[in-house]
């Protein structure tokens, strides 16, 4: 997408939260590859998604520095809960702050470590998931959280066209393959329905069928 056209996006939709914008602008001053942050489109996006199917429980793998936590935290029932995991326990200190800042430190529970040990100790079904941890490791972390997904529950996988890399059949870096593994095994499980969105790197929309 280029700048003209994102610019336009971002002003002809709702404004972001001041805490959110404080964060984007601490995580591209402060933190390494700050691109991975989700940003203001996807976040109203991820928001928007959890307004419109009222989750009680999500999983996110790959906290980074929580923006997008915080976006789908805001828009939880009061009830509501947000297991998060991130690896790089270097992070949580600056999301743990932005979660205070942004009111909703009470309904996020954080998980530092590997996702693919932490998901397994997790006693709890989720009604969404939303994976955007490492690339590599996509396949592993669905087969992982498959059964706690509720029937009739969401995945969200984030960066699945991987710039365009996917459809590239001469590109074997290891994070592209990943997530072509990841987009090959979707479309051949018939126990989901799925979509792709090209929003910003490619959201996959994955409906674990009733």
């Amino acid at each position: 997408m280029n700048r003209d056209l994102e610019k336009y996006i971002n002003d002809h939709i709702s404004p972001e939260d001041q805490v959110l914008s404080d964060l984007f602008r601490k995580t591209y001053t402060s933190v390494v590859n700050p691109n991975m942050i989700s940003g203001h489109l996807q976040g109203m996006v991820l928001g928007m998604i959890v307004n419109m199917i009222s989750p009680l429980r999500i999983l996110e793998i790959g906290t980074y520095t929580g923006y997008s936590a915080i976006a789908m935290a805001k828009a939880l029932p009061k009830d509501g809960v947000l297991h998060t995991i991130e690896i790089n326990d270097e992070l949580q200190e600056l999301s743990m702050e932005y979660f205070k800042r942004s009111g909703v430190s009470g309904k996020i529970v954080v998980h530092t470590g590997d996702a693919k040990e932490i998901i397994p100790t997790i006693d709890e079904t989720f009604n969404l998931v939303f994976l955007d941890g490492n690339k590599r490791e996509y396949l592993q972390y669905y087969n992982l959280i498959f059964d706690k997904v509720t029937p009739g529950g969401y995945i969200l996988a984030d960066n699945v066209l991987w710039g365009g890399k996917v459809s590239d059949p001469d590109d074997n870096e290891p994070m592209t393959k990943g997530i072509r593994e990841f987009n090959s095994g979707i479309k051949n499980d018939n126990r989901v329905e799925k979509v792709i969105l090209p929003l910003r790197d490619g959201l996959m929309l994955i409906r674990k069928k009733e």
